[in-house]
């Protein structure tokens, strides 16, 4: 029963992703150029940043990704540059994302409107012969399943815009336009392309002593055939050096509506270069009976990070 059980589940995350295709991150305020070309060099700072994220632990097959992004401003910060490396494996696929972008970056009102071009190329492997995909019928039979390891390359491009004022950002961005063919099936039709996805962000800083502010945050995620979702998040931050955080992720059940998760997330800026993140997903819908939850780890190192006013400090955004 438990492996009937455990197959079904295995099965479901194919759906999941045949919805929604891209990775998500809970700390996608420490990550936005994973998100958004167009915040290309807002964070005024040369930075590297590295994220490690493990959906549903416990669940074999569940997404797990890996990142590493550089991100720099140019020409007296009139324009940015950034670099993401991702990794992302679910099930028997595995998929490695280079993104290279570029922002222009022009005066605005109070602020800063970034506006970005993202060219990237993504490879997809898919092990058809790993033990763990079961079938009722030999899956030789169905044309639609390849046999063994498959693998493509396909390109892709997207654009963003990123705002950022003296207390607030909103961010708007599709970072992948194009739909390309993504199936592996011998058949001759095409059974599954990347899909538009539009991510819009935005966040404000509020002031509530010398050495306390709030910081409430959202991320709205649209991915075409696919339920609206969204992270909800407030944080609150000390001495302007630790944060302090829950969010509420919609979607994940179709059957309580109670939402995907609640997430809980601790920041500290441990040197004045050095941002360290950590957060758990404590699993809301149908899942978590058969998960432990989620975590995600953020390392972000800056060089000569301006120390002007705090309010746009990169520690805030």
């Amino acid at each position: 029963m438990k492996k009937l059980i455990g197959t079904i589940i295995f099965a479901s995350l194919f759906l999941i992703v045949s919805a929604q295709q891209e990775q998500q991150y809970t700390q996608f305020m420490y990550n936005k150029l994973g998100l958004n070309p167009g915040y290309a060099g807002s964070h005024e700072a040369m930075c590297l940043t590295g994220v490690y994220r493990q959906q549903w632990m416990g669940l074999e097959g569940a997404p797990a990704t890996q990142l590493l992004s550089f991100n720099m401003p140019l020409s007296n910060m009139r324009a940015g540059l950034g670099v993401n490396l991702v990794r992302n494996t679910i099930g028997i696929s595995t998929r490695v994302s280079l993104d290279a972008s570029y922002a222009y970056r022009l005066r605005l009102g109070q602020g800063m409107l970034g506006i970005g071009l993202q060219g990237s190329i993504r490879s997809i492997r898919q092990n058809y012969a790993d033990d763990r995909l079961v079938a009722t019928q030999n899956i030789l039979i169905d044309g639609a399943i390849p046999d063994g390891e498959k693998s493509k390359v396909v390109p892709n491009f997207g654009a963003g815009l990123y705002y950022q004022g003296r207390n607030y950002y909103v961010g708007l961005s599709a970072p992948r336009l194009l739909a390309n063919n993504i199936d592996f099936n011998d058949a001759g039709t095409i059974i599954g392309r990347e899909v538009l996805h539009m991510f819009l962000m935005a966040g404000v800083v509020f002031d509530v002593s010398e050495s306390v502010q709030l910081k409430p945050q959202i991320l709205l995620k649209y991915a075409k055939n696919s339920p609206f979702d969204a992270d909800i998040n407030l944080m609150a931050i000390f001495a302007k050096k630790y944060s302090a955080g829950v969010t509420y992720r919609l979607g994940g059940s179709t059957v309580s509506g109670g939402g995907e998760s609640i997430d809980f997330l601790l920041a500290a800026q441990i040197l004045d270069n050095l941002l360290l993140g950590v957060s758990y997903d404590m699993t809301l819908s149908e899942l978590k009976d058969y998960n432990n939850g989620g975590i995600e780890v953020v390392l972000r190192y800056c060089l000569g990070s301006s120390e002007g006013d705090e309010i746009i400090n990169p520690r805030f955004f």
